[in-house]
């Protein structure tokens, strides 16, 4: 029987393209609406948090604390995250994460709505994303389990798909509940939560085989898989360079941090027209996600992909200048287009180069170099925005984010040169003890 979940029923092969192959998968569909509603919950979660701590010190630096107190735990406990994904059981451990974010939000919401501490906040929002840390590597690591390798590009560009509306659903709603009552953001966020551990609770989901039992244990053990994992993406220069790229595109570009300042103070729009500022980049990602989904695999995988970073700073530098409410709309829209294309093809060749028994340590290895970015990013853009103003900030961001991809592009001429995502290819031979069992029935392809 073949390894792969769900082959079993799988029809004769097919040159003609199917834009819904994922979708034939019934784990996957459950499994993805679920992501989808924790990740609206998330965005609404994100912008009532940005707003009040903006509105209560008024002061960039607050800003930057948000993103510096979610940067710490990426840094420290990703990497350590990925070897607990590849050890145990990943639903089980993404379960223990929903749990701990569900009860920080909820703690959050108790604090708005009394006007407690900004410290105790700051708190609660280190917790959560420690949390958020520890079951990411797992989550990350579940996708390339619900559906076969034929199907998983696909499957990416329906999960960004996914991620996209909720993170357009979002912050809309989020904007106009904020403005309502503030505390009911929050709420919104544990309740999704909660409804996601009762959706994952259903599902069955393939396991890995139990560990070699003559494998190092204890901290000599995950030291070793910590610098396997290590090991793997530094040798393969394909993936160094498509993490990497990334990691500074998102450094550099994070306006999306300084919102609150421009719907604020620049462009005046206040509550409601921050929630449509922050939701305009999923809406561009969104658009981009179908047409994705309904188009063959990508032809020339590299050069687009840098590209379409290079287009995300053109568009940065004109928000950063704009002072237009629907120039400043169509410029994050964009950044939302090029975003998209890039966390397909970075998606993609992080799963399917990786085998299966390394996916927790490489994923986790991608969420340091992208989760720290956007954090730190955030901390950077407030801290440059509370001296110089944020407009440097932004601008700034741009440029440095043209001058990386001229770089990237010279020192990793194979990620230039990559055309199909399935030539990235499962390199190294994953260790012993860790293959994927059988799906069970329930991964099996459905037809409705």
């Amino acid at each position: 029987m073949s390894d792969q979940p769900g082959t079993e029923d799988r029809p004769p092969a097919t040159t003609r393209h199917d834009p819904y192959h994922a979708f034939r998968f019934r784990t996957y569909r459950h499994y993805l609406f679920g992501s989808l509603l924790v990740s609206m919950g998330t965005a609404a979660q994100s912008i009532a948090i940005g707003w009040e701590m903006y509105d209560r010190t008024g002061r960039a630096m607050s800003l930057a604390w948000v993103g510096l107190l979610q940067a710490l735990p990426m840094l420290l406990l990703t990497l350590p995250s990925g070897v607990l994904a590849d050890r145990f059981d990943r639903r089980r451990i993404m379960m223990i994460g929903l749990t701990g974010t569900g009860l920080t939000s909820v703690g959050l919401a108790l604090l708005s709505a009394s006007q407690g501490s900004i410290a105790w906040m700051y708190f609660l929002l280190l917790l959560d994303a420690s949390f958020n840390r520890v079951a990411w590597p797992a989550r990350a690591a579940m996708l390339p389990m619900l559906v076969p390798r034929d199907a998983f590009e696909n499957a990416v560009k329906w999960r960004t798909s996914g991620f996209q509306i909720s993170a357009t659903v979002g912050p809309a709603i989020g904007g106009f509940i904020i403005a309502w009552w503030l505390p009911a953001a929050y709420w919104m966020s544990a309740g999704s939560e909660a409804l996601f551990m009762v959706l994952l609770a259903r599902l069955a989901i393939p396991r890995l085989a139990p560990r070699d039992p003559g494998a190092l244990r204890g901290l000599a053990g995950v030291v070793h898989d910590l610098t396997e994992g290590l090991g793997f993406v530094w040798r393969n220069r394909l993936l160094l360079g498509t993490i990497s790229l990334d990691l500074f595109a998102v450094l550099l570009g994070g306006a999306v941090y300084l919102l609150p300042i421009y719907a604020m103070d620049i462009l005046e729009v206040g509550e409601r027209g921050l929630g449509w500022l922050r939701a305009a980049p999923a809406a561009g990602a969104l658009v981009t996600a179908l047409l994705l989904a309904h188009l063959p695999p990508m032809r020339r995988a590299g050069l687009t992909l840098l590209l379409s970073v290079a287009g995300f700073g053109v568009a940065t530098i004109v928000f950063g200048l704009s002072t237009s409410f629907w120039l400043s709309m169509s410029m994050l829209f964009l950044t939302g287009v090029f975003d998209n294309v890039s966390v397909v093809v970075r998606q993609t060749l992080v799963q399917l180069a990786t085998p299966d028994a390394m996916r927790g340590r490489v994923s986790s290895v991608n969420a340091v170099f992208i989760g720290s970015s956007n954090e730190i990013g955030g901390f950077e853009s407030g801290l440059v925005a509370q001296y110089f103003g944020p407009v440097l900030s932004v601008v700034s961001g741009g440029i440095g984010t043209l001058l990386v991809v001229g770089l990237w592009s010279a020192l990793f001429p194979r990620l230039r040169q990559l055309r199909q995502l399935t030539d990235a290819g499962d390199e190294p031979e994953p260790p012993r003890g860790f293959e994927v069992l059988p799906a069970t029935p329930d991964t099996e392809r459905t037809t409705g």
